[in-house]
């Protein structure tokens, strides 16, 4: 992709200006049409060959779905608020994760996630995407706020690069560029047909709707085929006619419809359907000690009487018997698909154990040192596992290969990931965790509060029981919302 500004960078200009909470954007932050707005966006993104392939390689978009959507609102929210230092915190935050996205796709052509023309078409689709969900629902902007936004996607894109100069300086010279890349760059990549194919039909159930198959699984298959009729239909025409993605008799009907009933929600009262508020209501598990979770308890017995209706009459998958699976312990299979296995490719290798390093950094915000000391030691454990399981040399772990050795992975680096945890919790440096420290961390990294947080934790209990999930020996209430659930 050829750079759309002079060759020296352009400075952002009084147009241009990060999000903040007077910003159009962020007036977007909580409107229901942005859910569509954003699907839309994220499969023009993974069209582009590099975003393709750094997605396929090393994203946990197909078995983390609902945590992958958490982060990014949080990051969105974070870089669209008033707080200079949290926005240039975030920043350097998210070019330290993409800097170390890189490789080669399947045809043998380099990917590198910091390659600021790529990093521009993301910022480009998210603007789209947004113009046009305002289009599709039948209230499109004035040209004064098009050109508004705009001047906003480019001071985020400034916020990230140090400079805009490869989006182009306006609105009018924006336009010209979308299209050509549209025509020209993007392709029918594996990301983009699993994300419309696969993504929605085989979405996992949020920890909201645990043990409750028969309600999600008549829920999505109803819903996940007219998201993906929808998205495709709201594609530009040229790229769907090269991609030869079918269009359904009446799905442009079936679009605008969705796009108006989304804006229609925006009249509902204010605050019932706020972003955050409703990621953090999917992401509680009514088992948790959270207060909301005996209402939720409640909700989900009625509903697990509904699903016994509705699987008298549909061929779904029968509820788990009471108590069943209640123990501590997981198969060794188990472990592999929910924790090890982070990018659902049925292998392990660098980018499985990169995410998890990714999640947790992200989750406890951490500083530069200490995120460096996390992925090296992921580093040196992904290279103790390969030692002692690839046996076949082909450079990542397989099901049979973990399966066969039944491991304990419980090896010097991994003991070095603990540690980094646990220094980053001893926020005194005492070599203890007390109880005020303990209740930070979960607050922090799982958003919730611990049920027995009296007393303090010493390195060695707190370096054993991170030890003994991560070896898959035993569940555990804090890092498997962290690391198993979607």
């Amino acid at each position: 992709m050829t750079e759309t500004g002079a060759d020296e960078p352009q400075p952002t200009t009084g147009a241009d200006r990060p999000f903040g909470l007077g910003s159009r954007f962020r007036g977007f932050f909580n409107d229901p049409r942005w859910a569509l707005a954003i699907i839309r966006a994220t499969v023009l993104e993974a069209a582009h060959p590099q975003i393709g392939a750094a997605l396929a390689d090393n994203s946990t978009f197909v078995t983390h779905p609902w945590r992958r959507l958490r982060n990014t609102v949080t990051s969105l929210r974070r870089m669209s608020g008033d707080d200079e230092e949290v926005r240039r915190k975030e920043a350097a935050r998210l070019n330290r994760m993409h800097a170390r996205l890189s490789g080669t796709d399947a045809h043998g052509r380099p990917y590198d996630a910091m390659d600021p023309a790529v990093r521009a078409w993301v910022v480009a689709t998210l603007f789209e995407s947004s113009v046009t969900m305002c289009r599709f629902s039948g209230q499109p902007l004035e040209q004064d706020a098009i050109e508004e936004l705009y001047g906003e996607f480019r001071g985020y894109l400034a916020t990230l690069d140090g400079d805009a100069r490869h989006l182009p300086p306006t609105v009018h010279e924006f336009w010209p560029y979308y299209e050509r890349v549209v025509e020209e760059e993007l392709e029918h990549t594996e990301a983009m047909r699993i994300i419309l194919y696969r993504l929605f039909d085989h979405l996992p159930a949020p920890p909201l709707l645990h043990g409750l198959p028969t309600v999600w699984a008549a829920g999505r298959a109803l819903v996940g085929p007219l998201i993906g009729v929808v998205t495709v239909a709201s594609l530009p025409e040229p790229f769907r006619r090269r991609a030869g993605l079918p269009e359904l008799p009446g799905a442009q009907t079936l679009m605008q419809s969705a796009y108006l009933g989304a804006g229609l929600a925006r009249f509902l009262p204010e605050g019932l359907l706020r972003t955050e508020s409703v990621l953090e209501l999917l992401a509680l598990s009514p088992d948790s000690d959270d207060p909301r979770a005996r209402t939720l308890r409640a909700l989900r017995d009625r509903m697990r009487r509904a699903g016994a209706l509705v699987r008298l009459i549909t061929p779904l998958p029968p509820e788990p018997e009471p108590g069943a699976d209640t123990g501590l312990r997981r198969g060794a299979e188990e472990f592999f698909a929910t924790v090890l296995d982070q990018t659902g490719d049925g292998y392990v290798d660098w980018p499985d154990l990169a995410a998890m390093a990714r999640e947790i950094a992200g989750r406890l915000d951490l500083d530069e040192p200490a995120e460096t000391r996390l992925y090296d030691a992921f580093a040196d454990w992904w290279r103790e596992l390969q030692t002692a399981l690839d046996t076949d040399g082909d450079g990542r772990v397989s099901r049979r290969e973990y399966a066969e050795a039944v491991p304990s992975l419980a090896g010097p680096a991994l003991i070095r990931v603990a540690e980094v945890l646990f220094d980053v919790t001893d926020a005194d440096g005492d070599q203890r965790v007390d109880a005020q420290e303990y209740r930070a961390l979960f607050r922090r990294g799982f958003h919730r509060d611990p049920a027995d947080a009296g007393g303090s934790y010493a390195r060695g209990a707190f370096v054993r029981d991170f030890l003994s999930f991560m070896s898959g020996r035993a569940r555990s209430t804090p890092y498997d919302p962290l690391l198993a659930e979607a």
